[in-house]
């Protein structure tokens, strides 16, 4: 057994594994920040229902939904080349990772979009309607009174988008990236010890997925909080109209309640 598999080696390697996670946590990164701008738009282009631009994102988050990351991936890597070539750009001098940062920026961005639209339209349409008829634009009424609401709402799938996107990036070592299992792989094709070292990746996942997974758990009870305080607030505002509306049926002065 001690041939077979070594824990010395396992913590011997893992500074090693350790150190490749900075490419793995900017691919979540940049990959979440593109994604997420991405699914707002193509999720109001959506709801909004614009003409040919609506027809084109559904057909688009079919498509990715409906592709596995590799093969988008790929398509990304020796495709993008060749169309930017069409306008005069030479990519294929780039750094492989930006390719990853388009790839998984598409993907996260198609699975995001039906996050936000699902959201948004979670919430009443009289709001909306209600928002409209008291003179807000449709802008202020996103921002004031739709986006505040869907945000809690799409809050636990955006976590699970997330962590899902953090156990995507094991790929991306297909392109030549060292990311935590590339640089696994690499030490285990060396060393020949491979199993080490991929249970040194193996910890790193668990741990950043518990660490991300706590993250949104915190976020989500500090919304469900805020929407707890905000209940009693209301009641208690509701009360006190009906209590001056009674008061002045019987002459009785206003009192606080």
């Amino acid at each position: 057994m001690g041939s077979f598999f070594d824990w010395r080696l396992v913590i011997e390697y893992f500074p090693k594994v350790l150190n490749a996670l900075p490419v793995t946590l900017a691919i979540v990164g940049v990959a979440t920040v593109v994604g997420l701008f991405l699914g707002v738009i193509i999720a109001f282009i959506r709801i909004e229902k614009v003409i040919v631009l609506s027809q084109i994102s559904a057909v688009f988050v079919s498509f990715i939904r409906g592709t596995p990351i590799l093969v988008q991936m790929f398509i990304v890597y020796y495709g993008l080349p060749q169309i930017l070539i069409l306008i005069g750009i030479d990519a294929n001098q780039w750094d492989k990772i930006y390719y990853l940062y388009a790839a998984y920026g598409l993907n996260t961005g198609a699975f995001l979009s039906e996050t936000v639209r699902a959201a948004i339209l979670s919430v009443p349409e009289s709001q909306s309607e209600a928002a409209l008829a008291c003179g807000l634009s449709k802008g202020q009424m996103y921002f004031k009174i739709i986006f505040p609401q869907a945000i809690r709402v799409g809050l636990p799938n955006f976590g699970t988008t997330v962590i899902s996107l953090l156990q995507d990036t094991s790929l991306a070592f297909t392109i030549g990236v060292i990311d935590v299992v590339g640089k696994a792989r690499a030490i285990g094709s060396v060393t020949f010890h491979t199993i080490e070292a991929y249970v040194d990746a193996a910890i790193i996942f668990v741990i950043l997925s518990f660490i991300l997974e706590k993250l949104f758990s915190l976020l989500e009870q500090r919304m469900d909080f805020a929407a707890r305080a905000a209940v009693p607030l209301k009641k208690n505002l509701e009360r006190k109209k009906v209590f001056l509306k009674l008061s002045k049926r019987v002459g009785v002065g206003w009192k606080k309640i």
